[in-house]
């Protein structure tokens, strides 16, 4: 398993609270990262994730999702498709360092640094069970409760 370190943290999240990495002790946490609200990539994953969310829940684990994108943005976003997860704005990147995400990517022939849609999951001790890199969305979000599954 990769070796992500985390650190201290405060960030806003929907619905208008500030999150720290005392949210994700005590329950096994999916935070996945992805590119942009309101994107047809981006908007199947967080219905793919809602769809199994009663699972996860079953099986003590909550689901975060983090993109650059503002605060208003987000609850735009949760609203328009009743995510019943929290989204995290990480507009300074401390969390998508930490998980290294920001990769040097292509588009129309220009290049910029942007997330790379990944996910990771994690004990209730903070500790990395599992990373899925560049990922495809589709199939994603039960792949991740697969896993999940294979370690509670």
């Amino acid at each position: 398993m990769e070796n992500i370190k985390l650190n201290e943290f405060s960030l806003e999240a929907t619905p208008n609270q500030t999150l720290s990495l005392e949210a994700f002790k005590g329950r096994y946490s999916v935070i996945y990262f992805y590119p942009k609200d309101n994107t047809p990539g981006c908007t199947q994953e967080g219905q793919d994730f809602s769809e199994l969310h009663p699972e996860f829940l079953k099986l003590n684990a909550q689901i975060f999702g983090v993109s650059k994108d503002s605060l208003k943005q987000h609850q735009n976003f949760k609203q328009k498709y009743a995510f019943p997860f929290e989204l995290i704005s990480d507009p300074d990147e401390q969390l998508c360092k930490m998980f290294d995400v920001i990769k040097l990517k292509k588009n129309f022939g220009k290049e910029y640094y942007g997330i790379e849609r990944s996910s990771f999951l994690l004990d209730p001790e903070l500790n990395p069970i599992q990373a899925w890199r560049k990922v495809k969305v589709t199939g994603h979000a039960q792949a991740v409760l697969d896993c999940l599954k294979q370690n509670v």
